[in-house]
């Protein structure tokens, strides 16, 4: 499932460089994230380094509207990155 910025986001710049699927870019307020392009980091690392990466405690979320699978994940990773 894709993740979502909640929020709390204070805009720190942290996470957008972090992600090897450029799925993060600023919003309107705070920055989001492209459900289309977030593959929680499959294919990548071990677990979302935008997570990782941000100073405030749960602020990215697994976003409930984009519900996907492990292998779903891996799919959409295989199709970004054009792996074989």
């Amino acid at each position: 499932m894709a993740l979502l910025i909640t929020h709390k986001c204070i805009n720190c710049d942290m996470c957008e460089p972090e992600c090897p699927n450029q799925a993060i870019s600023m919003g309107n307020e705070i920055y989001e994230i492209d459900s289309d392009r977030c593959t929680e980091c499959v294919g990548h690392y071990d677990k979302p380094t935008c997570q990782s990466v941000c100073p405030i405690d749960n602020t990215i979320i697994i976003n409930a509207q984009h519900t996907e699978t492990n292998e779903e994940l891996w799919d959409k990773f295989v199709v970004l990155h054009h792996a074989v």
